[in-house]
């Protein structure tokens, strides 16, 4: 197809189905990258509050910099795949320090900035500066899969060349950032990954996908995700009106954020089973504590894993300080000021 055609279409289907958000329009590119940060991993519809809450805890970049890295994940807390937060503030310093606070202006210095891949990059570079650079996420991968009928694995090192070429070529040079939102708005709503409604689609007479009857086979990834199952049985040691909590600093999920200490098992266990755990005994003697009460199980999806949880309230008969060093005494009306996972929220 005539790339000018394309373009056409494509953006006369965008004027007359206006998606609003907080961010359109915007040409400044630290709230730019800051929603596109969140975007990466997250709907729109779960997004836009986030979006509207993080830029008025830090309006600017400065702002962001400045903040503690606590501040940050509580206020991304729920958002999921925390590494986005902790990218954003690394690189919020690095910026006002290395850069005088000024975000930059050109597609190959942004590259280099942590936490911004290709699309982000691509995103910044049109958004607030107009400039010729195609995004490549989800939802153009699947339009341009679906309509030129692209067998070529999205997640491959040649997928990934052949799409970004191709969404190069057919990028409006006149227009870049207008040409950007609308096919990642028609992916996210016209050219849905389930069921989309190719009866009303402007492309539909010469989408390869609805001609050979390969909507639901497009686009195509090449590695399957591995997923797992995992078991924390949560400690709540309550001391009178206190309870220890930890920061999880270790590289695994939910890094940065606290939690309840825990123990990772093979399975759920009940209380019986607890009170047996060798992990358990080291911390305190069966005669120090007793437990006053236990949760039923919760769960939480993760994208590559699943974790099942429960809670064990325990009273510690008498103050208690040899905890491990990592852990945190703080009064238990206070967890609300803390980040914690949804799981614990669940609770």
């Amino acid at each position: 197809m005539d790339p000018k055609l394309f373009n056409r279409q494509l953006l006369k289907w965008h004027k007359s189905h206006p998606r609003p958000m907080p961010w359109l329009g915007l040409s400044d590119p630290y709230k730019i990258w800051v929603s596109e940060i969140i975007l990466q991993q997250t709907r729109v519809e779960q997004g836009w509050n986030y979006y509207l809450n993080f830029t008025e805890k830090f309006p600017t970049i400065r702002a962001l910099a400045e903040a503690s890295q606590d501040s940050v994940l509580k206020q991304w807390e729920g958002l999921g795949y925390y590494s986005r937060a902790r990218n954003l503030h690394a690189t919020a310093k690095e910026v006002s320090v290395n850069l005088y606070g000024k975000f930059p202006d050109k597609h190959e210095e942004m590259l280099k900035l942590k936490g911004v891949g290709p699309y982000t990059a691509a995103a910044i570079a049109s958004f607030a500066y107009d400039l010729p650079y195609a995004v490549l996420d989800g939802n153009v991968f699947r339009v341009l899969s679906r309509y030129f009928g692209i067998h070529t694995p999205i997640d491959s090192t040649k997928g990934k060349k052949v799409f970004a070429k191709l969404a190069q070529k057919l990028l409006s040079k006149e227009h870049p950032a207008d040409y950007n939102q609308a096919i990642m708005d028609f992916g996210a709503t016209q050219c849905v990954p389930k069921n989309p409604d190719c009866e009303k689609c402007p492309f539909q007479e010469d989408c390869v996908a609805y001609r050979d009857d390969l909507i639901d086979l497009l686009p195509i990834k090449e590695k399957k995700l591995k997923k797992r199952t995992r078991f924390f049985q949560y400690l709540i040691f309550n001391q009178g009106d206190q309870v220890w909590i930890r920061k999880r600093v270790e590289k695994d999920i939910w890094q940065g954020l606290y939690t309840f200490p825990l123990i990772e098992t093979k399975g759920m266990i009940d209380q019986r089973e607890l009170l047996k755990n060798k992990n358990f005994a080291q911390l305190l003697s069966t005669g120090q504590a007793s437990i006053a009460q236990v949760s039923r199980p919760f769960s939480q999806q993760l994208t590559h894993q699943k974790i099942h949880g429960v809670f064990f309230e325990i009273q510690l008969s008498q103050p208690k300080e040899d905890f491990p060093e990592d852990w945190k005494l703080i009064p238990r009306n206070q967890l609300a000021d803390y980040a914690f996972p949804r799981i614990i929220d669940l609770y």
